[in-house]
């Protein structure tokens, strides 16, 4: 679907350059996909200490026996 945008040429040669992309097109794309990547760690973040776990639990032990369970 074509678009039209209005975007600086400055900033955005500067941005193909950077990147080392060979089209503006390359360079917005890859913008995009590592803007929409870093949005959505920051709401993982956001979820840092709202969790609740058990102090004692032990996921080695869970792990090992995982493993051996796989392996029979």
């Amino acid at each position: 679907m074509p678009t039209n945008l209005a975007i600086d040429d400055t900033l955005i040669e500067s941005a193909r350059q950077v990147g080392h992309h060979a089209t503006k097109r390359a360079a917005v794309t890859a913008a995009l996909e590592e803007y929409i990547q870093r949005r959505r760690q920051q709401e993982i973040l956001g979820l840092f200490g709202t969790i609740q776990f058990h102090q004692d639990y032990d996921y080695k032990g869970n792990r090992q026996i995982d493993q051996v369970q796989n392996e029979a």
